[in-house]
């Protein structure tokens, strides 16, 4: 046994760079995957819509940790085995995803009707009403609900310390074996979520602040 030393910090430093590049790939990831279910979510076809829903039903009402599982033990039934990276990458952009989609449906379905009917007036297509007069409009209506997310997104990162992969929630957990100092470990830990999450609610809460009055503006007018 020995004490917590700086070389431990470096270590949980280390660490938080998986964390950070998990939380990116959920983003990116579940960024695209969300998108496209949106616009599945708004779409003139039923089977889009049913596709979507289900898939975002799913994914929502099933815990990360469990979806964690089945990407990672429950496909090495049947053969298929996934590192731990892939399956915690996968499992959070599937999760990521359908909270962005409806997010983003939301923000679109927020916009009044009259900008639908004067794009239309335009003799722009229904892409083209999007592109152009929608989904413009509806970034700035869900930029403050996509930032706060990610701060959900970062923390959610800590489950895939369930599978083995060492990101900043397990790298405390091996760093605490070692010296038994949990004060000081998990303080550290705590402090570097702490520096990843808090400028993101800060940025959260000053573009709801920016957008909700300016935002509100722009679609009405």
């Amino acid at each position: 046994m020995r004490h917590f030393t700086i070389d431990d910090f470096y270590y949980l430093l280390w660490a938080l760079e998986w964390t950070v590049l998990l939380s990116l790939m959920a983003f990116v990831g579940g960024g695209l995957v969300g998108a496209l279910l949106a616009l599945f979510r708004i779409s003139r076809w039923r089977a889009l819509r049913i596709v979507a829903t289900i898939y975002i039903q799913i994914a929502q009402g099933t815990p990360l940790l469990i979806q964690l599982f089945i990407w990672y033990f429950g496909l090495s039934l049947f053969g298929t085995k996934l590192s731990p990276f892939t399956a915690v990458g996968i499992a959070m952009t599937m999760y990521s995803s359908a909270f962005f989609a409806e997010i983003w449906r939301g923000s679109i379905e927020a916009i009044p009707k009259p900008q639908w009917e004067g794009a239309a007036s335009l003799a722009l297509t229904w892409l083209e009403q999007l592109r152009y007069v929608i989904v413009p409009q509806a970034i700035r209506l869900s930029l403050p609900s996509t930032v706060g997310f990610m701060v959900q997104v970062v923390k959610n990162t800590s489950l895939a310390a369930f599978v083995g992969f060492v990101e900043l929630a397990r790298a405390g957990q091996l760093v605490n074996n070692v010296t038994f100092e949990p004060l000081p470990v998990f303080g550290s830990v705590a402090l570097l979520y702490f520096v990843v999450c808090f400028p993101l609610s800060v940025l959260s809460r000053r573009l709801e602040r920016r957008f909700h009055g300016g935002g509100m503006q722009v679609i009405s007018s």
